[in-house]
């Protein structure tokens, strides 16, 4: 059996989905591309995964490259090509406020040499490439599987970017690459553990109310009765995923890996109240206004902790149809749990972990 030649290792994601690869395909072996920068984190996270289960040993190897040169950096591109059966391509720059320049080398033109490397791939049998929801951009209404580009606009570089990466990716599913995407929507810790690798998103709405007194003040922008906000924990996503890439059938396709039913902006606060033992006082702001001060004004940034790009999610108009991931995930059990029956556990991994961040891996 061909090797996996894996992306995005020792990232939040990757990390936990590697091993669910490896248990789905138990004679295969991973070849897993990472930037020198984190060779020795890498290096420490594959001794820990198979000090915790041994049937990984040897079967995860490591090697040092850059996503954004020829050959991906590798001396022996060729032969690791001839050699790879599928491509799982995680790594990306996650981060609202990623520049536009670092967007477009990391997000764009890693992409395109991720797949320049599958075609050279003479056994390839499927690319699997994670995108994002978030390349709707701020679509009105409802985002298909089945859409890409329809003339969206994009709150940030990061929405922009990925959607440009997908481009790329749908394009070389067109000139007959054996591919399948996944689009999650926002990602948040392990729905049993509460564990996440940084606290950004809803993390930083979290963190305002705990360092704030019994009543605490909530920003809101729009109408928060309408707005929904659409996160998924670590485990249903790498569930999800893992199933559905050993399915023959999902060869093509374009899975949207959000809750069904999100909560709106009204309901997700009063969860978050609720589990930080807060009373929320909510104070309404114009979104732009807000923005505006939060870039202009470091104190009012510092106080809340609230990064601009954030904002835009507080007045989202889009909502996500999962069509083919409800159907093709249909009798396996997995589903997307309710936030309101995780949210505690979030709420309690912060508490336990202050010295964690909102930095991402770049």
């Amino acid at each position: 059996m061909g090797s996996i030649f894996f992306t995005g290792f020792p990232g939040f994601l990757g990390s936990a989905l590697l091993p669910r690869i490896l248990h789905r395909r138990p004679a295969a072996s991973a070849v897993c591309l990472v930037q020198p920068r984190y060779a020795g984190l890498a290096a420490r996270r594959a001794r820990a995964l198979e000090a915790a289960d041994p049937t990984l040993a040897d079967r995860i190897r490591l090697v040092e490259g850059d996503l954004t040169v020829p050959r991906l950096g590798l001396a022996a591109s060729d032969e690791l090509a001839r050699g790879t059966e599928r491509i799982y391509h995680l790594a990306a720059v996650y981060d609202l406020e990623v520049s536009r320049e670092a967007g477009m080398r990391i997000n764009v033109e890693g992409t395109r040499r991720v797949l320049e490397f599958a075609r050279d791939c003479t056994s390839l049998d499927r690319l699997h490439y994670v995108s994002t929801c978030y390349v709707s951009g701020r679509l009105p209404g409802t985002f298909r599987e089945g859409d890409l580009d329809v003339g969206q606009s994009f709150g940030n570089y990061y929405e922009e970017t990925k959607y440009l990466a997908e481009v790329e990716v749908q394009a070389g599913m067109r000139e007959g690459l054996p591919a399948t995407i996944y689009r999650p929507s926002i990602v948040v810790g392990d729905s049993d553990s509460g564990a996440t690798q940084k606290f950004d998103g809803p993390y930083h709405l979290i963190r305002l109310l705990l360092k704030q007194p019994g009543m605490a003040v909530m920003p809101v922008m729009g109408d928060p009765r309408e707005i929904r906000i659409t996160v998924v924990p670590r485990d249903y996503l790498v569930s999800a995923i893992a199933h559905l890439s050993g399915l023959p059938g999902s060869l093509g396709k374009v899975y949207q890996l959000a809750d069904p039913e999100p909560p709106t902006v009204d309901e997700m606060v009063d969860l978050l109240g609720r589990a930080t033992g807060r009373r929320v006082v909510r104070v309404r702001l114009p979104a732009g206004l807000t923005k505006a001060a939060l870039r202009r004004v470091p104190l009012f940034r510092t106080l809340t902790g609230i990064p601009p790009a954030l904002v835009d999610y507080f007045t989202h108009p889009t909502r996500y149809a999962t069509t083919n991931a409800e159907a093709d995930l249909e009798g396996s059990g997995i589903r997307v749990p309710p936030f309101a029956s995780y949210v505690d556990r979030l709420v309690s991994f912060v508490r336990d972990h202050p010295e964690i961040d909102a930095e991402a891996m770049v």
